[in-house]
């Protein structure tokens, strides 16, 4: 058995148990999710999924529900890439990193784009996660 993993994320917009209930169902119904568990009083969802399971998908269910996962962004500039497969390579080292809601990854450019929660995800893990996967980034 694939063990589960944890992803938790704000979501803004609810006011009731109702609210709650739908966030729920939406992201429940996201392929790879095992269990889902939304808090109104914290304004958070915790969500249970299976590894290959993207973030992405579960953001675009909780706006399908309409509410907004509230994000803010941080663009790097990334050395070292080659091919596809770098790019690829530092995608995966930068949603790795908690709280990165997406990565993008522009060969031609040398230029990442990363979403992520507000105040998660500082630059300083950003720029370690693209060291570790085997390439230099700096802000």
């Amino acid at each position: 058995m694939t063990a589960l993993r944890q992803i938790k994320f704000p979501v803004d917009g609810m006011t009731c148990a109702s609210c709650v209930g739908r966030v729920e169902r939406a992201l429940a119904a996201v392929p790879g999710v095992a269990t889902a568990q939304v808090n109104l009083a914290t304004e958070t969802a915790l969500v249970e999924a299976a590894p290959a399971t993207e973030a992405a998908a579960l953001w675009a269910a909780v706006e399908r529900a309409g509410y907004a996962v509230p994000r803010d962004a941080a663009d790097l500039a990334i050395d070292g890439m080659t091919c596809a497969s770098c790019v690829g390579r530092v995608e995966r080292a930068l949603l790795s990193v908690p709280g990165v809601l997406a990565a993008s990854v522009n060969l031609a450019t040398s230029h990442a784009h990363v979403e992520r929660t507000p105040g998660t995800a500082a630059l300083a893990e950003l720029l370690a996660a693209v060291h570790r996967g085997g390439y230099e980034a700096r802000a």
